[in-house]
C-alpha cells in the first residue's frame, strides 16, 4: 500500500500538474495522495517525457524522480496490451515503493503493475506475471532470472526506466542491465535517473539512448538543504557509547547506518535493553522482515531503524528526523545518499556522524562538499576527541591530540 507522499518542494508552488500536460484523471490520482504541486525535476521532465523524448534526469535523493517517470508512464500506457513498461531499481525497497506509486496513479487506465525482486519465492511472482501485467518494476538480477526461465517477454517494451542508475552499477548490476537492453526493442522511450553521472552511466546513455535530453538539477553541494550536520569526534573505543548516548538524547524518528551486520545486531540488542523501540534491516533479514521493519517505522511502531549500506538508497519515509552514521561512510556519495533519507522536500533533518581521528580525510571531503566545517558536538557522558590545530607553511592543519 502506498503510505503517503514525500512533502513537496516549496520552490515549485507556481505550477500545477495540469500545466505539465497531464490529463485530469492522472492529476486527480496524484493529488488524491497529497501531491499538491510538482517538484522541479517533475516540472522539467514530465513535459519532455510526454512528448516521447529520451531523458536523463539528475537530481538529489528525495526530489520526486518517481513521479517524474511514473506519471508520464501512467498517462501513455493502456491496460491489456502486454508488458510495455519496465522500471529497473537497485533495491527491493525502492522497487516496492515504485510499484505502490504506480498502482495509484495508473488507476484510470486500469494499469496492472508487478514487482519482481529477490529475497522472496519465485512462485507468487510467476502467478502475477501470468495475469498479464502492463508494467514490471524489478531489480535487475531477479528480472533476468525470470526472463531466462521464460516467465515473461520483453519484446513489447515501449517505456523503459533506470532509476538510481549509478547505484545499480555500484551494486554490480551492469551485466544484467546490458542483457536487458539487448532484449528490449530498440524503438522505445528510455529514461534514466541518477544522483550522479559517473563515466559508466555516461557510457550507458551513449550506447542505448536516442539523443537524450539532459535535466540536471543537482545543487552545487549535492546535499539537500534543510539538513543540520553534526560531527561527534571520539576515540575508537568510545564509538559504541557515543551511539547509545545520541539515541538516548534524540527523541524523534532515527535511522542509523552501520557498516556490518554484526554491529546492527549488537546495536539492536543494546537499544532494546535500554528501552528504545528499535528494528533492523540487513542482508540476512528476509524480505518480509525488512518490509515489516520499514512499515513499523512509518506507523510509529518503533522509533529507531538500524540499516547496513544495502538499504542506504531504498528507504523512502518522509518522517525520518535524524540520520546517524555509525562510522564514516566509504565515500562522499554514500554520505550524500544517507543524508538524503532526511530533510525530504520541505522538511528539516539532522545528520550526525560518529568519527575518529582515522576519518580525517573523509571529514575534509564532507566539509568541502557543504562549504563549511562540520559543527563539532559532544555526546553526554562520552569524552570527546580533541583536535589540535597547528599551522604548517602558513596553512592551518588539524592534527591528532597527543596523549
Amino acid at each position: 500500500m502506498f503510505t503517503g507522499p514525500v512533502p513537496q518542494d516549496p520552490t515549485a508552488t507556481d505550477v500545477s500538474f495540469a500545466d505539465l500536460g497531464l490529463s485530469p484523471p492522472v492529476v486527480r490520482s496524484v493529488t488524491s495522495i497529497g501531491f499538491e504541486y510538482p517538484t522541479p525535476i517533475q516540472v522539467q521532465v514530465i513535459p519532455k517525457a510526454l512528448e516521447g523524448h529520451d531523458v536523463i534526469g539528475l537530481a538529489q535523493t528525495g526530489s520526486g524522480k518517481t513521479g517524474a517517470f511514473g506519471l508520464p508512464m501512467a498517462e501513455h500506457l493502456i491496460h491489456g496490451k502486454g508488458v510495455r513498461g519496465l522500471i529497473l531499481c537497485p533495491t527491493r525497497e525502492i522497487a516496492l515503493q515504485t510499484q505502490s506509486f504506480l498502482e495509484v496513479v495508473g488507476r484510470d487506465h486500469q494499469l496492472s503493475t508487478v514487482c519482481l525482486i529477490g529475497g522472496v519465492k519465485l512462485g507468487p511472482q510467476i502467478q502475477d506475471l501470468r495475469r498479464h501485467p502492463d508494467i514490471v518494476v524489478a531489480t535487475p538480477g531477479r528480472l533476468w532470472d525470470h526472463y531466462e526461465r521464460r516467465n515473461l517477454k520483453l519484446d513489447r517494451i515501449e517505456k523503459m526506466v533506470l532509476d538510481e542508475a549509478d547505484h545499480m552499477l555500484d551494486l554490480g548490476f551492469l551485466p544484467q542491465i546490458l542483457r536487458v537492453f539487448e532484449a528490449v526493442p530498440t524503438d522505445r522511450q528510455t529514461m534514466m535517473f541518477s544522483a550522479t553521472m559517473p563515466p559508466s552511466v555516461e557510457n550507458l546513455a551513449r550506447r542505448f539512448m536516442r539523443t537524450p535530453l539532459r535535466v540536471d538539477l543537482r545543487p552545487d553541494t549535492r546535499i539537500a538543504e534543510g539538513i543540520e550536520h553534526r560531527l561527534y569526534m571520539v576515540e575508537p573505543q568510545n564509538t559504541k557509547a557515543c551511539l547509545l548516548a545520541i539515541a538516548a538524547a534524540e527523541k524523534g524518528s532515527m535511522l542509523i547506518f552501520l557498516r556490518r551486520k554484526v554491529d546492527a545486531e549488537w546495536a539492536c540488542k543494546q537499544l532494546e535493553k535500554e528501552g528504545h523501540p528499535v528494528e533492523r534491516i540487513h542482508s540476512d533479514r528476509t524480505q518480509k522482515q525488512r518490509v515489516e521493519a520499514l512499515q513499523g517505522l512509518r506507523l510509529g511502531e518503533h522509533r529507531i531503524l538500524l540499516a547496513t549500506d544495502i538499504a542506504a538508497r531504498g528507504i523512502d519515509i518522509p518522517i525520518i528526523e535524524h540520520i546517524v552514521n555509525y562510522g564514516a561512510p566509504d565515500s562522499l556519495e554514500d554520505y550524500i545518499h544517507r543524508a538524503g533519507r532526511t530533510a525530504r522536500g520541505a522538511l528539516k533533518g539532522t545528520v550526525s556522524t560518529i568519527a575518529t581521528w582515522q576519518d580525517k580525510e573523509y571529514i575534509r571531503l564532507i566539509e568541502k562538499a557543504i562549504g563549511k566545517p562540520l559543527p563539532r558536538f559532544v555526546a553526554e557522558g562520552v569524552e570527546p576527541y580533541i583536535e589540535r590545530k597547528t599551522t604548517i607553511r602558513g596553512r592551518p592543519k588539524i592534527r591528532r591530540r597527543l596523549t
